[in-house]
């Protein structure tokens, strides 16, 4: 199966409130962009992605959990995140039965988590200074990365099998 099909039968088999609420959030979230992909992460977690990781939601025992990957990074205009607040890096919302899924304030959080996305991915793919431009200077980069740690890695190997006595530290 697709992430796409665990997803839908995850939301089946949740027949009580959770279940709805759980596909509402999934409706307003893949209504934000048309660019947004599904997963199914950490066996058993609905995740969507638009340039990184956008949020995972959990369906708990007694509430609905939606985390944004770079949540504290986010204006959340809507007012909707109160869970998580005081991490640097997620935050969550918290939907208890009874809650309703703003639709409409989820897509305005979920098209701001892309643009943060998108802006770290243009600084992540910009070239440095003086190694040239674009995906060849990235992939020499992580090549000579890969060699030097191979040849560190082979002299570890070699001298973890050698008999050589190391020296012990001197008493004071």
């Amino acid at each position: 199966m697709n992430p796409s099909e665990w997803i839908d039968q995850l939301i089946e088999g949740i027949s009580d409130w959770r279940g709805k609420t759980l596909a509402a959030v999934r409706k307003a979230i893949l209504s934000a962009d048309k660019g947004i992909t599904e997963e199914w992460k950490w066996k058993g977690s609905p995740c969507w992605f638009r340039d990184g990781m956008i949020a995972v939601a959990n369906a708990h025992k007694d509430k609905v959990k939606i985390t944004f990957m770079h949540g504290a990074k986010l204006k959340d205009a809507g007012k909707l995140f109160n869970a998580g607040l005081g991490g640097g890096a997620w935050r969550a919302i918290d939907l208890l039965e009874g809650d309703k899924v703003d639709g409409p304030a989820l897509r305005d959080l979920v098209r701001e988590a892309i643009a943060y996305n998108q802006s770290t991915l243009k600084k992540n793919l910009a070239p440095a200074a003086g190694k040239g431009a674009g995906k060849a200077a990235t992939s020499k980069t992580a090549t000579s990365k890969t060699t030097v740690k191979s040849a560190s890695s082979k002299a570890v190997r070699k001298s973890a099998t050698t008999s050589t006595p190391r020296a012990t530290p001197r008493s004071r």
